[in-house]
């Protein structure tokens, strides 16, 4: 494949990485640099790549623009007890047309995806996430997607593909391969009661910011259904994350942007992780380099804990718990190696919605059930599917 649109990584970081301890980041990754070229993927997990491109971020021109910023902090990080299977290939310049950058990302993405490493995305304006998810048009499956943001960035249908619009061309635009979408952290005030509406009407699900913080275990379920995770750094409030020209004082806290990229890590369905909106001219202190670097640190440590146990294959790998309920049997499973639950909607195995009838839930939606209560997330996966 041709790498070209890939520039490497500057030689003072490099140099920089070089004067950090052996065992820190900068020193056991591999690096795509002007003398070495392009790093091997052999045995790779993930692969951090950034993505210089803002020109339709709305209200926050200037994004991506300064991504050595976040690698700089990353570099000087320490790993866990675990291997570091990573390497950073570089930026992707800005092409002479915005078309030009959608379409070296997804060519990019659709190698990454191809050959099961993770691509761990830095932007540039969160429009790209549309690109990410055309990368999996030739995956042949439909898609999970995770958003966390204030907004549900939907735009109108007549709108051009912007940062905020690029929700409705996902769902418009063919070929049709969203299964699901799901938004995590969004702020009522900034959302009309019509968006909000059509999402339901569509089965999709959405998690206000304070049901959210209140409980930030709520969104392991979630997580774990994804495919594709998408954070725009404006969902954190400001004084955690100042470098976006769209924060605001309220939004999640540092901490708890760090919670969600772990549970995105340790989620075995998750193939892409997307953080976008980081503007540098607005930084203090280079605190939101710091933080980015620290959600990508939280969520590499995730991939590394994956527990691989979704409810397939040997029946000691888990417990299945029948709960009759109304006219209809819920089964449910709860893996011996992790505890965590999942229900099943039974479905005819052609179905070409088929990867998606075990849904990941919680010990409560089992409660629930044996309660009489058909859990929200059963009920919405069901309708999607049928």
């Amino acid at each position: 494949m041709n790498f070209d649109y890939l520039l490497p990584v500057d030689d003072a970081l490099i140099t920089y990485a070089k004067m950090q301890p052996i065992i820190s980041f900068g020193q056991c990754i591999e690096i795509h640099t002007a003398q070495n070229g392009f790093p091997s993927l052999e045995n790779k997990k993930i692969a951090i790549l950034g993505v210089q491109e803002d020109r339709v971020s709305v209200g926050n021109f200037g994004t991506g623009k300064d991504l050595d910023a976040i690698r700089k902090e990353l570099y000087q990080l320490y790993p866990g007890n675990w291997p570091i299977n990573v390497a950073d290939l570089g930026n992707i310049q800005q092409g002479n047309t915005i078309e030009d950058t959608y379409f070296a990302l997804n060519e990019l993405l659709s190698y990454l995806l191809k050959r099961g490493v993770i691509p761990v995305i830095l932007g540039g304006g969160q429009d790209l996430t549309y690109s990410n998810y055309r990368a999996y048009d030739l995956l042949e499956q439909t898609v999970n997607i995770v958003a966390v943001d204030s907004k549900f960035d939907l735009g109108s249908i007549e709108d051009e593909l912007t940062s905020q619009s690029y929700l409705s061309k996902i769902v418009m635009n063919q070929p049709a391969n969203l299964f699901n979408f799901c938004n995590i952290g969004y702020q009522t005030y900034f959302n009309s009661q019509e968006e909000i509406e059509l999402l339901e009407s569509l089965f999709f699900e959405t998690h206000r910011l304070g049901e959210v913080s209140n409980a930030i275990q709520l969104v392991e379920p979630v997580l774990r259904d994804a495919d594709i995770v998408s954070i725009d750094m404006s969902s954190v409030k400001n004084a955690d994350a100042p470098a976006n020209n769209n924060a605001t004082p309220n939004g999640f806290s540092g901490a708890e942007i760090c919670a969600i990229s772990r549970y995105a890590g340790i989620s075995d369905k998750v193939t892409s992780f997307g953080i976008y909106e980081y503007n540098s001219k607005y930084d203090v202190k280079n605190q939101t380099a710091q933080l980015i670097s620290q959600m990508i640190w939280y969520f590499i440590e995730g991939v590394n804990y994956r527990a691989n146990d979704y409810p397939f294959g040997l029946k000691d790998n888990y417990q299945k718990y029948i709960v009759p309920i109304e006219d209809q049997l819920l089964n449910f499973h709860k893996s011996n190696k992790s505890g965590r639950w999942w229900m099943e909607i039974n479905i005819n195995k052609n179905n070409k919605n088929s990867r998606h009838t075990l849904i990941p839930c919680t010990y409560q939606d089992y409660i629930s059930a044996t309660n009489q209560e058909i859990p929200d997330r059963w009920f919405r996966t069901l309708k999607k599917i049928v």
